[in-house]
């Protein structure tokens, strides 16, 4: 009988990131900041406005403000007895008389309706006959019908995009409270990993790699509005990468690292985060990117979240998409869900070997509607992640067949 005790089966993906969103949020503090410069920021607290949007009734288009009654006959002849851009304060609209008006002007008292400027014509003589029958309220945009004042315009915990700052402009708010940026630090594992412009007369070097892992997963982080601190390519031993994780947890939220979390010799990851906190989580049962760790490095006074991904470029990608960009999420105060929307597509293509692991295939849309698949799922092909347009969630044990629907997740749901 073996001594060696059994290895634990592999979590799921959802069990997995179920157990990393119920890990504790870092405490951040709340500043201050100019709405111009809040983009991907995350709100600490809920924004009413003090104003009704729109302020008064005014003009959805270019055209006359009329009183209906004088219309009633669909061919009236109208004295233009004032003229209203926007930004300007008209006058009564006296009965018999209409209003030159523009969009976004204010309806001058006595005026219940405005009437397209095409159904319109206007005479040299300063008149207007108006051959249109309008109804009361017609192209009038009523005060408050957007926002009332009091009311709630954004909640706490919303990640402010283009849409929520121009919201937040609409009501006059000049500044908003949000949360400090969480701080992630990075390193890279790999004695084979070098930078480009490294490279002696631009020959890769016997058994030399580019560390792509380096810009994929940057790019990624400041997406997301992180605070980064690079501490580059990392040797391949256990005391280097224990005193880069010691360096990295003292000033930093999160630690993310590339590479070095599977079992062989050379892979310093995992022992060196056991000795230097805890690991909670190890192997997902998701492909590509089975390796992936998380847990705690220490520090004075608390500890810092590890997250280590494997080195293969694509697994790398898939695993942040999947697991990383949900964690930091959470950990930065966005309100969730974080689940990214699916859709039911065609598999235009066969898939017959099924994995016991949930796979995340390569996709793109096809002008049939479809979905192709690339023809090479390995875990290093970065070139399927710029080819492909999503990914296609299948389930373990699971075939494809051409014609079957399929769980489909574009990128636009994973990468912002």
């Amino acid at each position: 009988m073996s001594d060696v005790a059994p290895r634990p089966p592999m979590l799921s993906v959802r069990e997995a990131l179920d157990f990393m969103l119920a890990a504790p949020r870092v405490p951040l503090a709340t500043e201050t900041v100019p709405t111009l410069a809040a983009n991907g920021r995350v709100l600490a607290e809920a924004q009413a406005s003090t104003i009704d949007v729109p302020s008064a009734d005014n003009t959805q288009m270019d055209g006359y403000a009329v009183r209906a009654d004088d219309c009633a006959s669909g061919s009236a002849t109208l004295r233009v007895a004032q003229r209203i851009p926007a930004g300007h304060v008209g006058q009564f609209l006296a009965p018999g008389t209409a209003a030159r008006i523009f969009t976004g002007a204010l309806i001058p008292e006595g005026a219940d309706a405005v009437v397209m400027q095409e159904q319109c014509e206007a005479s040299t003589a300063g008149l207007v006959t108006v051959r249109h029958t309008p109804k009361a309220g017609e192209w009038i945009r009523r005060a408050g019908e957007d926002i009332t004042a009091g009311g709630v315009i954004l909640g706490a915990g919303t990640r402010l995009r283009s849409q929520e700052l121009g919201l937040a402009a609409s009501v006059g708010l000049a500044s908003l409270p949000v949360l400090r940026k969480l701080r992630v630090a990075v390193f890279f594992t790999g004695d084979e990993l070098i930078m480009p412009g490294e490279a002696p007369g631009g020959q890769l070097p016997a058994g030399a790699i580019y560390n792509s892992n380096r810009f994929l997963l940057r790019a990624l982080l400041e997406n997301l509005g992180c605070e980064l601190t690079d501490f580059g390519i990392v040797p391949d031993t256990l005391e280097a990468t224990r005193a880069t994780l010691r360096d990295a947890a003292r000033a930093n939220d999160l630690i993310i690292t590339s590479g070095g979390v599977s079992v062989g010799e050379e892979d310093h990851i995992k022992p060196a985060v056991e000795a230097e906190g805890r690991l909670n989580m190890w192997q997902i049962a998701v492909k590509p990117g089975k390796p992936l760790a998380f847990g705690e490095v220490r520090r004075d006074g608390g500890a810092a979240y590890f997250l280590g991904l494997p080195g293969n470029p694509v697994s790398s990608f898939i695993t942040f998409l999947l697991f990383v960009r949900p964690f930091i999420l959470h950990q930065q105060g966005v309100a969730g869900p974080f689940d990214p929307r699916t859709f039911a597509m065609r598999a235009d293509f066969n898939w017959p070997k099924a994995d016991r692991r949930n796979e995340f295939l390569r996709v793109r849309t096809n002008a049939q509607g479809g979905l192709d698949l690339f023809p090479n799922q390995g875990s290093g092909v970065l070139t399927s992640t710029v080819w492909g347009d999503g990914l296609i969630d299948n389930p373990p044990g699971q075939t494809i067949a051409a014609g079957d629907m399929v769980r489909f997740i574009p990128f636009s749901e994973l990468l912002h």
